[in-house]
């Protein structure tokens, strides 16, 4: 039986196959797009106009009122200035007592009735003649010295005040009655004088600050706990 081969002839097509090139669309110049900067001008200009206008919004919702506070400690009986006032804005209940801002002009001059810490609110009933201290205490001022004061005693500690009458006090043979009275540190400083005493204000019963300061002696404070 005769077998008859046929060769066949690549055409264009199978040249085109094998290269791989036949099917790739025909490349041109890539156009880049310009940015106007006049779009992106506008673009800032309305991202700004948005941010004001949210600004005003919130200012004209926002329920809080401005208010006189302290803007730096009084003490009881100083003339309040300018200086002494600033403003801060509080969404106060209608049951706290404030000064407003628009009362600044009548609040200069008056006397502080307490003591004020700063940046304390403003109230109409700390405003007139000093009240301070308080019917039935004192103040009353005694030197520590060195070691005979904790560390961790501040303003506001409350503490037990021991004074051991000095020799001259006591007389010859007689025995030192130690003097012992409660009281609340209300300042302390270092004083003056540079022998390293501890100047400290005591917040006391009347009756137990006429004791203390009739005695003359070393005095020592003892820090009592908290709920004392």
């Amino acid at each position: 039986m005769a077998v008859t081969a046929v060769t066949a002839t690549p055409g264009r097509s199978g040249a085109a196959s094998a290269t791989g090139t036949g099917s790739e669309p025909p490349r041109g110049p890539v156009l880049r797009r310009r940015v106007s900067p006049l779009r992106v001008l506008l673009a800032v200009l309305l991202i700004l106009g948005f941010a004001l206008a949210g600004a005003v919004v919130a200012d004209r919702i926002d329920t809080r009122l401005p208010v006189l506070a302290t803007a730096r400690g009084i003490n009881a009986g100083q003339v309040i200035t300018e200086a002494d006032l600033t403003v801060v804005r509080v969404a106060a209940d209608s049951t706290v007592a404030t000064v407003s801002e628009t009362d600044r002009g009548a609040v200069v001059g008056r006397t502080a009735a307490v003591p004020l810490v700063a940046g304390a609110l403003l109230s109409p009933g700390q405003l007139g003649a000093a009240a301070w201290p308080p019917a039935g205490q004192a103040l009353v001022a005694v030197g520590v010295k060195p070691g005979r004061l904790p560390s961790g005693v501040t303003a506001g500690s409350h503490v037990l005040v021991l004074i051991v009458p000095s020799s001259a006090d006591v007389g010859t043979g007689g025995a030192a009655q130690v003097v012992q009275a409660e009281a609340t540190v209300w300042s302390l400083e270092e004083a003056k004088d540079q022998s390293g005493d501890m100047a400290v204000s005591l917040l006391i019963a009347e009756v137990d600050g006429r004791r203390l300061a009739a005695v003359v002696g070393d005095v020592t404070l003892v820090q009592l706990g908290v709920g004392r």
